[in-house]
């Protein structure tokens, strides 16, 4: 039976931080608040502590250099430590969000970029950044490129790992059969090679979502829907394993993990299993992620709302 909804004034306080970034890490959306008003050393001493656990530290990184006053104070923390790697590295983080609000060069960022990845030269997190830079202003081999930059540091990384099948997913099929698309079998090949407990078992399911949002935004390529798209024999064996494992393994030590159970819980309800979708969603609670919400073309707010409500019974 489904617990009954809390009191409205809850239930809104909670919708209230959907779609936040930082998701579960607290300690992370503490110093955010300290880092927007100025207090960087709060953020220096974060990124410290996070060490070379390497996609937590991109995690952090990419939503401090979110926040609207990110170049400011990195620009000043690296005045007071200018062989700060952690400031070079956020300044850096902060130039790719500024290119991609049309504020700023993709030259510059990129420049920014590389004087941060020679500083710390193990650290994926610059080459992060040049991944997201090509994903919106470079080919398609600087962004291989970039992303074999990536996963020579650190070879189960999650965020790069996203990217790379967001942009598989966009390549027309030379065979013209959408079930031998390529995107399937870089997931499939990147899952394998991890380790039994690593997140990338779940890139599967990920490559499913998102070859429907490209389909789904093409006329004719997606009839039927999502739940036709979650219904044939290979999305069916990808989601069983991937539940499987999220059973099995869970992680949630993982920074991105609400990320993989956001997917997996759209993915659930499409194939028609509310009860294995509800599980997911009371593992999510408020750390909702625009992504998958918002395919193909939703108001993720609206869209994740009506999800959790089909799926747990609640209004």
């Amino acid at each position: 039976m489904s617990p009954p909804p809390p009191p409205l004034g809850r239930a809104r306080k909670r919708d209230a931080q959907l779609f936040d970034p930082a998701l579960c890490d607290t300690e992370l959306v503490d110093v955010r608040a300290q880092f927007t008003q100025g207090r960087w050393t709060r953020a220096r001493s974060l990124l410290v502590s996070t060490g070379d656990d390497w996609d937590r530290r991109g995690h952090r990184l990419v939503v401090l250099a979110e926040t609207p006053a990110a170049t400011a104070w990195a620009r000043e923390w690296l005045l007071a430590e200018p062989d700060s790697p952690d400031a070079a590295t956020l300044l850096a983080c902060a130039a790719v969000f500024t290119a991609l609000r049309r504020k700023g060069t993709p030259e510059a960022a990129e420049e920014a970029c590389r004087r941060a990845a020679a500083l710390l030269p193990a650290d994926p997190t610059p080459w992060l950044g040049l991944l997201m830079l090509s994903r919106a202003f470079g080919t398609g081999e600087e962004f291989s490129r970039h992303f074999d930059q990536v996963r020579a540091r650190h070879r189960e990384h999650h965020h790069a790992h996203h990217l790379m099948v967001a942009r598989l997913a966009e390549h027309t099929p030379s065979s013209g059969h959408d079930p031998l698309h390529e995107v399937y079998d870089f997931a499939a090949w990147a899952a394998e090679e991890s380790p039994a407990d690593s997140p990338l078992a779940v890139l599967p399911v990920i490559a499913h979502a998102e070859r429907y949002r490209v389909l789904a935004a093409t006329p004719g390529r997606a009839p039927g829907g999502p739940a036709a798209h979650w219904s044939g024999r290979r999305a069916r064996q990808v989601l069983r394993s991937a539940f499987d494992w999220w059973l099995e393994w869970e992680r949630e030590d993982h920074p991105r993990n609400r990320v993989d159970l956001n997917f997996l819980a759209h993915a659930k309800l499409c194939e028609g299993r509310p009860a294995e979708a509800a599980a997911l969603f009371h593992r999510i609670g408020s750390h909702a992620t625009p992504a998958p919400w918002s395919y193909p073309d939703l108001d993720p707010h609206k869209a994740f709302l009506a999800a959790r409500s089909a799926a747990l019974g609640t209004d």
